[in-house]
């Protein structure tokens, strides 16, 4: 199905995610209304050719088929009230983290179809992973929609259950910045080997975007891929004697990851 938009919220997240809408022709410009309080966002969203408002007085007389809440999690209880005119003939996709489905039907109605999305900021270059799970009331054909809007940004899954949104947080939610940090940590080490920075930077950069690349399009398990790397009392395998000894870097990241997890259930409550 094509269906009208309306975004709410057109910050980084929002903006990207509008740009690979209209990039992928899933929808059309003048399909998508874009509610953004701050001018300079508003700006940037009109260039993209869509109509925009400063605030949602603009969705008298408007009808939507979905309704994408982009806003931060804090602020989504003040949001929510104003767009229960559009429910529940319209969906909801929220990409507010940590904001379960039942809070938004507590503010929207019990019949409002509502599909939670944990998004990533690689999405901001088509890179995203993007995890979903709708309550029961999403049709198929409104899946498919999301699904096609979804995956102008990347990859999508669908959860068996909404509590595992707090493992999806942990894990490719928060896990960009994890990835950063061991790019940041290759790089320093890579100084203190003797390599200028700018070289320094490439290499990590490189070998990371690399690997992951390699990991996803080659059809071989990463351990295989490991193994293949590894040759027997050579310098990968001295590297990996440290990392992988005792289970270290395997029992950090498995603490890293229940640390958010946990820290998401926190704030969902």
């Amino acid at each position: 199905m094509a269906g009208t938009v309306i975004l709410v919220g057109c910050g980084n997240m929002g903006f990207a995610m509008l740009k690979g809408w209209l990039a992928s022709g899933a929808v059309q410009p003048a399909d998508v209304l874009v509610i953004e309080p701050k001018e300079a966002l508003r700006a940037r969203a009109a260039e993209a050719g869509v109509r925009i408002a400063a605030t949602p007085d603009a969705i008298a007389g408007e009808t939507a088929d979905l309704v994408v809440i982009a806003v931060k999690p804090q602020v989504i209880r003040d949001v929510l009230p104003a767009y229960r005119p559009l429910a529940p003939k319209a969906a909801f996709l929220s990409v507010a983290a940590g904001i379960a489905i039942r809070t938004i039907t507590d503010i929207l109605g019990e019949s409002t179809p509502v599909i939670r999305c944990m998004p990533n900021t690689p999405a901001a270059i088509g890179k995203g992973m993007m995890a979903v799970y709708p309550n029961a009331l999403v049709s198929p054909e409104m899946m498919a929609f999301v699904n096609t809007l979804l995956s102008a940004s990347g990859e999508v899954a669908v959860l068996e259950d909404e509590s595992q949104m707090d493992a999806v947080t942990a894990v490719s939610g928060s896990g960009p910045a994890y990835v950063f940090h061991f790019i940041e940590c290759l790089t320093a080490a890579a100084i203190k080997a003797g390599l200028s920075e700018p070289t320094a930077k490439l290499l990590a950069m490189q070998t990371v975007y690399g690997a992951a690349n390699l990991a996803k399009e080659s059809g071989e398990e990463p351990g295989r891929l490991r193994e293949q790397v590894t040759s027997p009392n050579g310098t990968t395998a001295a590297a990996l004697a440290v990392l992988m000894g005792d289970n270290r870097l395997a029992n950090l990241i498995d603490e890293a990851v229940d640390a958010a997890r946990r820290r998401s259930i926190e704030l969902g409550k």
